[in-house]
């Protein structure tokens, strides 16, 4: 099992990132590649998942091991994969899904991609009481970084989130609000995140 990756950041797309560490480039999915975007060609530390299935081994990519412990969790949850719990976790909010499930908000949860109120009090009754020690930890993933405005930034986020499963109709909802911003591709992605989880 891999704990992390440390290596150079050499390309990144809507569909995740690649790190470079020993000749090799390894290819990792993120819930939001963007994030990683001021760290282009630098070195860069990634915490693992390793998802392993019949036909395909999968890494996913975290900036924190709390985040990824989050990721883990969602997991567990039936009728939780991969793709739902990226998208969850690319809010970048963490602290709200947590209260989301401490609260019972089936609300909050049922405006993920592929969550129904099924699977939110799925959500609910596997994690309710089980997360008081993330509280401190993701204090630091809500941070923020201030980018300058880049080429096809909106476009770039637009792909990222149908590769976490919104429907084109829900995207084209939020883009007309998101056109009148500057912002780079990353804060994009979490202001559409924002946008349509207050719908």
């Amino acid at each position: 099992m891999f704990d992390y990756i440390r290596g150079v950041l050499t390309y990144l797309s809507s569909g995740g990132i690649v790190i470079e560490q020993g000749g090799i480039g390894y290819r990792i999915i993120c819930a939001n590649p963007f994030s990683y975007q001021s760290q282009i060609h630098c070195e860069t530390t990634v915490y693992l998942y390793q998802y392993v299935r019949e036909d395909a081994i999968i890494l996913y990519g975290f900036q924190t091991r709390e985040e990824r412990e989050l990721f883990v969790r969602l997991l567990s949850v039936s009728g939780i994969g991969p793709k739902n719990a990226l998208a969850i976790l690319a809010t970048g909010q963490p602290e709200q899904i947590i209260q989301a499930i401490e609260a019972e908000d089936h609300r909050y949860l049922t405006q993920f991609p592929g969550i129904g109120k099924k699977t939110a009090g799925q959500i609910i009754l596997d994690l309710k009481g089980k997360m008081h020690d993330f509280a401190v930890p993701y204090t630091s993933l809500s941070r923020e970084r201030a980018y300058g405005n880049e080429p096809a930034a909106l476009s770039e986020a637009v792909e990222a989130l149908k590769m976490l499963g919104y429907s084109d109709r829900e995207i084209r909802q939020v883009v007309p609000v998101l056109e009148k911003e500057e912002m780079s591709a990353e804060r994009f992605v979490k202001e559409a995140l924002r946008l349509m989880t207050k719908r």
